[in-house]
């Protein structure tokens, strides 16, 4: 019977990376489709303090960061296919548990453990690309991967949305059950191990430690975790002040779907245009040019506001040109920026992925939380702090200049 289910052939490369960006998505479904429920859950659990709503984002992230620390040595130790099973059965288990939460805190800790689930498939995907690609091709085909998974975003507030208007923000919650089951069905199907028995290290104490120490010693990785921490960092900053903004300074009402849908659907040529340039010109070099832009733009954008004060369609428009371009620019930089991080550790792909991961994750949350909550009616905030993550990764990646990557 298990031989049904422990299929043998390798997927044609355009399956692999359809179902490669279906398990990265999990993260930015479980976030991005809940954003148009924030004003509900803030109004039923937290009314004098609306702010905290933003909470429910950030302990799913948290979660997910951690629980790849986790989901790392078990990928390396058992494979991918279990590491895989076993995340997606504790993101579901915490999703039905999350649907009855009688509070802020029990909602935002059945959140934080259903983003330990879903740093199963985001580990394990990014494990079992390693076990197959490496280098440029690895970055190419995580690239067109994004280009597909920048439509999660697109399509996620506005199902969200209707779900929310439909049946109450709870039922977002069932809705997780129901992607969850389908995608891990897609997996366990269709998609063989890649981790051979021989080539697995045990799960024991002194193992995990010494790969957990093979990853943190490694200059370069260290240094492109570093950069992967400002980019996510203030992606997950625009994200959690992204509702308020569109909706309380822009005045987009239940529009707000549909602007978030046109930036992220504008975005996706990123991934596949990185696919094409990367072979040429290089994963650092494409990275490096993506943040040298972004600090450019996002601080233009940020003098235009402090000096002029935009109102109406003008504010409306900048703001949707503004946003389009960082999400652009991230299409150009996290395929590559993990790519490069992850390119000397093959031989602990998936404790690498879990570090590599997990810390960038979790510290995002120090810069993401603060300026989420730091929202006073403008974008200021959010373009202060976007300008100043991408100068700095600007400036990290000028470290590794000799990398012929």
């Amino acid at each position: 019977m298990s031989s049904i289910f422990t299929p043998k052939k390798p997927l044609p490369l355009f399956e692999f990376i359809a179902l490669l960006a279906a398990l990265s998505s999990m993260v930015a479904f479980s976030i991005d489709s809940i954003l148009p429920g924030l004003p509900e859950i803030a109004s039923e659990m937290v009314p004098d303090n609306v702010n905290r709503a933003q909470l429910v984002i950030t302990a799913f992230v948290v979660g997910a960061g951690l629980g790849q620390l986790f989901f790392g040595p078990l990928s390396d130790a058992f494979g991918r296919r279990v590491s895989m099973g076993a995340g997606f059965a504790l993101y579901m288990i915490a999703a039905a548990a999350a649907i009855t939460a009688q509070s802020l805190e029990a909602l935002l800790f059945w959140r934080f453990v259903q983003g330990l689930g879903a740093a199963g498939p985001r580990t394990s995907a990014m494990a079992l690309t390693r076990d197959l690609y490496e280098g440029r091709l690895m970055a190419r085909v995580t690239s067109i991967a994004f280009s597909f998974f920048v439509l999660v975003p697109a399509i996620a507030p506005m199902f969200g949305q209707w779900v929310i208007l439909s049946f109450g923000w709870r039922h977002m919650f069932t809705t997780y059950i129901i992607v969850a089951m389908l995608i891990l069905a897609w997996f366990w199907l269709r998609q063989p191990e890649t981790l051979p028995t021989e080539k697995r290290r045990a799960l024991r104490f002194k193992p995990v430690i010494e790969g957990f120490g093979m990853v943190l010693s490694n200059r370069v990785t260290l240094l492109y975790m570093t950069v992967i921490t400002f980019a996510f960092g203030q992606l997950m900053a625009y994200l959690s002040s992204a509702q308020q903004i569109f909706v309380d300074v822009l005045g987009t009402g239940t529009s707000f779907p549909y602007y978030f849908a046109l930036v992220t659907i504008l975005s996706a040529g990123a991934g596949f245009l990185n696919s094409v340039l990367v072979v040429r010109v290089g994963m650092r070099r494409l990275a490096m040019a993506g943040f040298a832009a972004q600090t450019v733009l996002a601080g233009t954008t940020l003098i235009v506001w402090t000096l002029l004060s935009p109102e109406g369609a003008f504010a409306l428009w900048l703001f949707v040109a503004w946003s389009i371009t960082l999400f652009f620019l991230n299409g150009l930089s996290f395929g590559n920026l993990n790519a490069l991080a992850i390119q000397p550790l093959g031989h602990v792909a998936g404790t690498a992925a879990a570090v590599i991961g997990a810390l960038p994750t979790m510290l995002a949350v120090l810069i993401a939380g603060p300026v989420g909550l730091a929202f006073n009616g403008t974008p200021l905030p959010l373009l202060v702090g976007v300008t100043i993550c991408s100068g700095l990764s600007f400036i990290l990646i000028q470290i590794d200049r000799h990398n012929p990557n």
